[in-house]
């Protein structure tokens, strides 16, 4: 039986989805596609002199604004890879060959040709039926007059909104309109001749010579074999998928096709002759012998086809005009009009008063049970693939990948600027346009004893009414395997995904459009010349439409902080935002303008050397708190933060780390306060450890102009343990961000709990940090804490307190000292409970070391621990705690303030005089 809330959530979820107009997977499948983009000469460079963008990266990049169109009459867009089967198989396939002849230099040129050509493969997955209109042609017998405006409608509904993106089919045929269970149609690879730039970028043609427009085959539909020529064929218009169309429906009319006895150049010159003629549909039907089924046809329909099929384009309506048009008066009351998702998730789906069924278990029955058919058909697909789906595999499979041996691609004859004979052509690089359909059996058996509750998770605070399954403790479980099994795991992927897309909603469309990213501004040039050097191993970052995005994000990142300027390195931060949200600029630069003034505030202001020098001088602190001996190191050969500590925290390691491995760092990072970043520049620091302890100052430049392979879940791990570690005024910078009012703070905290609170945001009081000089502050070798944070670590000196992220302190031993460094006379007039009393004149031997006493002892049996010095001259405790640090203390910090911050609390004691 389903728990009441769990219930109305189903209910709420569905009514949601018929609301938004949302595309369930339902009993739609998916399919898998390729083909070859055209591949580029080795030797011609681009007008910046760079080497031109591969065009499988330019289709790669038009293809991501087809995930982002949905609609009912068209088969939606999931994914789009570069082919990795055949070069893998080319390269095991030459290596003998290598072997005999690597000392030949053409045979390499022929390697790295080769695998170019067929790294151009691209593989398409989209939404699939397996029913299309070739179906009902195939019955060879006409289709009522009924269905044929109905499907005419349908594709013309499709044909409309793909025509409000700016987009053009070119490739209708009766294949490529699909019908779902339901007899509707679906317009499948309606973004073909978009991706491929109108054709230009790869080696055949959009469309098929039977459907093609005459406007189309008179302007020509093969593209010019050299690549150097600048002229490129027209677009075609949306009139010219009208012309397909008609003759699709006319086709559908007679229940045959036109034009199969003609060779492919006869059907084209055919096709151009109709225009000296004035009744098309008449003609068609007597050459093909089928007029009295035409005469026959009502005069709605004989109305429409003539209408498709009118010679002249200027002549021709477009699907817009056709939709208005009183043909379909009767048809068109049939379907509601469409209207675009708005924003998905809704404080909706939390209500509690909705009206339940009598019995709700009913809920679990029949359809309802496949939960997984309820999801978008974007979550199926990223889930199919993490059960082991390879879309490459599916085709190999199904032969529409194959494998040549590649000594069977070799010339037999090679002159000396390259132009081979003796092959043919290979018929690989041809359009396959076969659609192979994607089992799902693999995922559905993975997740087979997933609980509905899974699907429809509850969002209030208590869950008290969440039913126990076996898929909730198998989460748990999950939840503790390392990140590199986690990030595989289906069914933990599964609830992160409904959990967050639950979570995720926001209006910020209208701020982004509302910035102008037209104007010309100075910074222009410096980000054109900074995103063709960003991240651009990354094959959807470095397409032209990546690129574009890119200048987009950054322009109105720069237009809308006028206070602040472009630095390099702020497209290197911008990278994986718009990574993420690659078809979706605004939540891009939301993000990105959210995440600046948290982590890097005013480090984007014209003159921002005192925030920078601040922020690595507490790094330098935090780097000496932490591990001394290193500090030590480092100061005395002189390699300071300024060397290579920028680049890391102006772009918050993007600059350092390929994005896989930010997007790991990134997920605790957003959890921790603005301190965190010190101590992942900690943990990088003490991975490479050894060999900078080992080396000298010109050593580590070297090492850190190539930073070395850096384990990022051991970084994320030791991050996590440094920063429990860290009082949380330790890393109080005066130009960080200001505190939030009261009303704009989210009262979360983050997981994190040791010391999670950001010190910015606490309210300042007495007992806070005062700020201080920059120069002062680079006096000092240890960092500050407040007498606040000193009193709260008292109070919680447990091994509660000094947890770190995965086990307790089974010690109840404190892991706080206070060592009050005054004299004895003014310790013995008041001082803090528990600390211990080692006078600064007295502390040290004439070579540095601690001079041997019982409170030196107590000092040595607390190292590793933190150690507060509290004194009341600050020179004095500054010099001390250098002075430990110089003796590899860790963990040392200073009482901002002294002595007399304590004074005013009234918590300083007197010792018992002694009888």
């Amino acid at each position: 039986m389903i728990s009441g809330s769990w219930g109305r959530n189903i209910l709420a979820w569905k009514d949601l989805k018929k609301e938004q107009k949302m595309f369930p997977l339902k009993d739609a499948e998916m399919g898998a596609s390729t083909f070859f983009a055209s591949a580029l000469p080795h030797d011609v460079c681009g007008s910046n002199g760079l080497p031109l963008t591969p065009n499988s990266i330019k289709i790669l990049g038009r293809f991501q604004i087809l995930k982002t169109i949905f609609h009912p009459r068209l088969c939606q867009y999931v994914d789009i890879t570069r082919g990795k089967h055949d070069i893998n198989v080319l390269r095991m396939q030459l290596s003998n060959l290598l072997i005999i002849k690597a000392e030949k230099n053409e045979d390499i040129v022929l390697l790295n040709e080769d695998t170019s050509r067929l790294r151009e493969r691209l593989v398409v997955a989209a939404e699939h039926c397996e029913k299309s209109l070739e179906d009902l042609l195939r019955d060879g017998k006409p289709v009522s007059c009924s269905r044929i405006l109905c499907i005419a409608f349908e594709v013309l509904q499709g044909l409309q909104y793909m025509n409000k993106y700016g987009m053009v089919h070119r490739a209708l045929s009766p294949h490529n309109i699909l019908l779902d269970r339901k007899g509707h149609v679906k317009l499948a690879k309606f973004g073909l001749y978009h991706m491929t730039a109108h054709g230009v970028d790869v080696d055949f043609p959009i469309g098929y010579p039977s459907y093609l427009a005459p406007e189309v085959i008179a302007q020509g539909i093969v593209k010019p074999s050299d690549h150097t020529q600048c002229e490129k064929p027209l677009p075609s218009g949306p009139k010219s998928d009208v012309w397909s169309i008609g003759i699709i429906l006319f086709e559908l009319c007679v229940g045959r096709k036109l034009f199969q006895t003609l060779e492919i150049d006869q059907r084209l010159k055919q096709i151009l002759t109709l225009g000296c003629v004035d009744d098309i549909v008449t003609v068609l039907a007597e050459e093909h012998g089928c007029l009295d089924v035409i005469k026959a046809l009502p005069e709605n329909v004989m109305s429409l086809l003539k209408k498709c099929l009118t010679f002249q384009p200027s002549k021709r309506p477009t699907p817009d005009e056709l939709l208005c048009d009183s043909i379909f008066s009767e048809v068109s009351s049939f379907y509601e009009p469409f209207h675009k998702a708005a924003s998905l998730f809704s404080s909706s789906l939390r209500c509690a008063n909705l009206t339940l069924p009598e019995d709700i278990s009913q809920l679990c029955k029949d359809e309802d049970c496949d939960y997984l058919a309820e999801r978008s058909i974007e979550e199926v697909y990223h889930l199919w693939c993490l059960a082991g789906g390879d879309l490459e595999k599916e085709l190999v499979n199904k032969e529409i990948i194959r494998s040549k041996p590649p000594i069977c691609t070799l010339p037999n004859f090679l002159l000396e600027d390259g132009e081979s004979f003796g092959q043919g052509r290979d018929r690989s690089s041809l359009l396959d346009d076969t659609t192979v359909t994607l089992s799902l059996y693999q995922l559905r058996n993975r997740l087979k004893d997933v609980g509905g509750e899974a699907f429809y998770p509850l969002l209030e605070d208590d869950q008290s009414n969440l039913p126990h399954s076996n898929s909730n403790n198998e989460l748990s479980a999950a939840a503790n395997l390392p990140l590199i099994i986690r990030e595989r795991d289906t069914e933990y992927q599964l609830n992160r995904i409904i959990l967050f897309d639950r979570l995720l909603k926001g209006a910020i469309q209208a701020r982004y459009d509302a910035v102008d990213k037209d104007t010309p501004i100075p910074t222009d040039r410096q980000i054109e010349v900074d995103i063709p050097r960003c991240h651009q191993y990354d094959e959807l970052l470095s397409s032209p439409e990546g690129h574009a995005k890119f200048r987009r994000v950054l322009k109105a990142w720069v237009v809308s902080h006028p206070d602040l300027v472009y630095w390099q390195g702020l497209d290197s931060l911008c990278a994986p935002f718009l990574y993420l949200n690659f078809n979706s600029e605004a939540l891009a630069y939301a993000c990105m303008s959210a995440f600046i003034p948290k982590y890097l505030y005013n480090f984007f202001l014209k003159d921002n050397s005192h925030v920078i020098q601040e922020y690595l001088t507490v790094f330098s602190q935090m780097i000496a708190f932490h591990d001394p001996e290193l500090s030590n190191h480092l100061n005395e050969i002189g390699f300071i933060p300024d060397l290579y500590a920028i680049p890391w925290f102006l772009t918050m390691f993007t600059h350092v780390f390929p994005l896989h491995k930010i997007f790991h760092l990134w997920d605790t990072l957003l959890l921790g306060n603005s301190s965190f970043p010190f101590c992942i520049g900690v943990a990088i620091l003490q991975q490479l450890r050894d060999r900078l302890l080992a080396n000298g100052f010109n050593e580590c430049i070297l090492l850190f102009s190539d930073l070395p392979e850096i384990d990022i879940e051991r970084c994320v791990r030791e991050s996590i343990n440094l920063f429990c570690w860290t009082p949380k005024s330790a890393t109080y910078r005066q130009y960080a961000q200001p505190p939030k009012q009261a009303n704009e703070s989210n009262g979360t905290r983050g997981s994190m709990s040791c010391f999670s609170a950001e010190y910015q945001d606490t309210p300042k009081s007495d007992l806070s940090r005062d700020p201080i000089k920059l120069d002062d502050l680079k006096a000092e070798v240890s960092p500050r804490i407040s007498a606040e944070d000193l009193i709260d670590l008292c109070e919680l000196t447990g091994p509660s307190h000094f947890k770190t992220p995965t086990k307790k302190a089974k010690s109840s031993k404190p892991k706080l000292l206070v060592v009050d460094i005054r004299n004895s006379e003014d310790f013995n007039r008041g001082h803090i409970s528990g600390s211990i009393n080692i006078s600064f004149g007295l502390a040290f031997a004439t070579e540095g070391q601690l001079v041997q006493c019982p409170a030196t002892a107590t000092l040595q049996s607390f190292k590793g621990r933190v150690v507060v010095i509290v004194g009341h001259v600050v020179k004095n405790t500054a010099a001390f705690a250098a002075h430990l640090v110089k003796n590899k203390y860790p963990r040392v910090c200073i009482l901002d303030g002294g002595i007399n911050k304590i004074k005013p609390t009234g918590l300083l004691t007197v010792p018992s005089p002694q009888i």
